[in-house]
């Protein structure tokens, strides 16, 4: 493969995530101008042409075998192309040796880690590096972070626009949600879980909302894990399974963007229930009850009707001292772990592409903002909008 070859490789391809990434780019960009020139990449040959058959991809469309346990390998595909999207984790157990070759290859990568212990060793590692060869390093490019990263972002912009300032607080409530977490979201944590029982000190950075903005610490942050009832939406809200990483995030975009909305900025993110009692009661239920299916392995996931008919609505509202508001919300047309989720890590791909940012470690809203708000809004169903 000759250098620079392709734009984009999916690495994964043959587990479910991936498959729907190759398929999304398989049928959407099919015979556009702007279609990026692909290729699928995974551990089997035979099993990344059955999944290329499957999907109803090109005949054509290159087949790539890399694996996390061969360095060679994925330093010679990081080499071939000018993005990585990869959807091999949970990252902590797959990732390192593929973010060291891309920051070697100064290659973009994209990915949709919700393990923020790995992220910070990553950018304490690997930041001064990516910055040198121009490797733009992209965490967190679907349900966990894109839609409450670029809310923040798309919120703030109004912010600023009417009262000339931000918001110093801003609350998102997932307002309507129907799919559940991925397999993979799952044995991240799992993996997590197992980090910090070795190393307890992990957990005391995982606690704390600035664990990915290193030498900045912000004011103290609610911590979400309580239900409450909460009058700007007048309903009771109950914790987020997401918030521990998306709530990292937006701090770290915030931080990489130079504090453009505040330094003092307090962010959280709840689930929003209902009125009275049956609202504190439902939001108290929540708060017990486990997020997660344990019968969803990576690897698996729901069926197309299923993902079809998934959905999320995710209200934020900026407040300010004098009791003014601004609100705006962000819609997702797929269920938020696997079918909006591999479109919005295709599009952030195409972004990366078009992208000439400099390099290091990034989140999807401080290196693409408006740009992937666009492209979102354009081609993987997702709506933006200010409410009032």
């Amino acid at each position: 493969m000759a250098s620079r070859d392709l734009d984009i490789v999916v690495y994964g391809a043959t587990g479910f995530t991936g498959r729907l990434v190759a398929e999304y780019l398989a049928h959407h960009y099919k015979d556009r101008k702007d279609s990026p020139k692909w290729a699928m990449a995974g551990r089997s040959l035979e099993k990344l042409a059955e999944v290329r058959d499957l999907i109803g991809a090109d005949e054509e469309t290159p087949l790539i075998v890399a694996d996390a346990s061969d360095p060679a390998s994925l330093d010679a595909m990081a080499a071939g192309t000018k993005v990585v999207l990869t959807t091999v984790g949970p990252y902590q157990l797959y990732g390192n040796e593929l973010v060291a070759a891309c920051v070697r290859a100064g290659t973009a990568y994209a990915d949709l880690c919700g393990e923020p212990g790995w992220m910070r060793e990553m950018i304490d590692k690997h930041e001064a590096a990516a910055k040198a060869s121009g490797a733009r390093i992209t965490f967190s490019c679907g349900f966990d972070s894109i839609p409450f990263d670029l809310g923040v972002h798309f919120l703030q912009a109004e912010a600023i626009k009417r009262h000339g300032k931000p918001a110093p607080r801003v609350k998102g409530r997932v307002r309507k949600m129907a799919g559940a977490a991925s397999g993979g979201t799952i044995a991240s944590l799992t993996e997590t879980l197992k980090a910090i029982a070795k190393k307890p000190s992990l957990a005391l950075l995982l606690k704390s909302s600035f664990a990915l903005t290193p030498s900045f610490e912000g004011p103290s942050q609610p911590t979400g894990l309580v239900p409450e009832y909460d009058s700007a939406t007048g309903t009771w809200t109950a914790p987020f399974v997401m918030a521990p990483i998306n709530t990292k995030n937006v701090h770290r975009t915030n931080f990489l963007l130079g504090h453009p909305w505040g330094e003092d900025l307090v962010y959280d993110e709840m689930v929003m229930t209902t009125i009275g009692d049956a609202g504190k009661a439902m939001a108290e239920a929540m708060a017990k009850a486990n997020p997660f299916d344990p019968n969803i392995k990576p690897g698996e996931g729901p069926s197309k009707e299923e993902r079809d008919n998934g959905f999320y609505d995710v209200l934020f509202i900026g407040e300010y001292p004098d009791g003014t508001t601004v609100r705006a919300s962000v819609q997702g047309d797929r269920d938020p772990g696997y079918g909006s989720t591999s479109k919005m890590l295709a599009e952030t791909g195409i972004a990366l592409l078009e992208n000439k940012g400099a390099g290091g470690v990034w989140t999807p809203g401080a290196l693409l903002g408006d740009a992937l708000v666009e492209r979102l809004t354009a081609n993987a169903g997702l709506t933006f909008q200010i409410e009032e």
